[in-house]
């Protein structure tokens, strides 16, 4: 019974596999791969011979038979398009059908998108949720950006340039003008790190030349130390609404700074509105 090694591959730079993964890529008997092309780069590089088979998510349900049978022959590696394997491809549905058959898996580790944005981004790293691709429905990225609103943990998203945008102007009207590190073409020549808020954000890639793969890291909700005091909190809903800001907007808001429950900024800015009302009326 074979092995079935789980091997990271690079991101960008070649230069970027450990002597492990290259040592395990030359003496498997097959290596399953998202894209063959990319990958005969890969092996073609580094004069590697090993036979190569394609496995994504449209053929994953009738390679999985013939993997588990090359896998009763001998050792087989998986790979992804770039980066660690299971993560954001069908890998899962292997691995889950080796272990079910008793075959043992190894991972072999090395780079990855999430945790290479992360370690740059100048965000905290001791607690963070990846959250792989932002939906490209715009209910289910709404949907999945209110789930995570109130955690405090960063956030790690992939993001394709064409839809960017949409969803840095849904992360400023969700989550709000939080910091967020763009990460681009990781470790490619035209790398970049854009570190800010998010409105910053929007208006760096607000053109319509942006490409490359993108990862986004943002700020975990930050947790008040201590609620503020309930003049605070009205001189505060005053100063905002003079500003022209709405009710959802400074609710929002100050539910994110003051550690007060948004339904409790709404009372009283309903209360400031009235009265508010009454002197204009006298």
């Amino acid at each position: 019974m074979g092995k079935l090694f789980l091997v990271a591959t690079p991101i960008g730079n070649l230069e970027d596999i450990s002597a492990r993964a290259l040592r395990i890529l030359s003496q498997v008997v097959l290596i399953a791969a998202e894209d063959t092309r990319r990958t005969g780069r890969l092996l073609k590089h580094y004069a590697i011979k090993t036979r190569l088979t394609s496995y994504h998510e449209h053929n994953k349900s009738e390679q999985i038979s013939s993997l588990i049978r090359e896998l009763e022959k001998g050792d087989v590696a998986l790979v992804s398009d770039a980066g660690t394997p299971v993560l954001n491809d069908p890998g899962y549905e292997l691995v889950r059908a080796a272990l079910d058959a008793g075959i043992q898996v190894s991972p072999v580790p090395g780079p990855a998108s999430p945790v290479a944005a992360l370690i740059a981004s100048g965000l905290p790293g001791d607690s963070f949720l990846y959250l792989g691709y932002i939906p490209r429905k715009k209910t289910h990225r709404r949907t999945l950006l209110r789930t995570v609103v109130e955690l405090p943990y960063t956030l790690i998203f992939l993001e394709t340039p064409q839809r960017l945008l949409d969803s840095l102007n849904e992360l400023l009207e969700i989550l709000g003008n939080r910091q967020i590190c763009v990460a681009r073409e990781i470790t490619k020549l035209h790398e970049e790190f854009f570190r800010g808020r998010v409105r910053d954000a929007i208006e760096r890639f607000s053109g319509p030349d942006i490409k490359g793969e993108i990862t986004l890291v943002v700020s975990g909700k930050e947790m008040a130390s201590e609620a503020w005091s309930e003049d605070r909190v009205i001189s505060e809903i005053r100063s905002r609404i003079h500003q022209g800001q709405s009710a959802s907007s400074i609710s929002k808001g100050l539910a994110q700074e003051s550690g007060w429950p948004r339904r409790e900024i709404y009372s009283l800015l309903n209360q400031i509105h009235q009265e508010e009302q009454s002197e204009n009326e006298s």
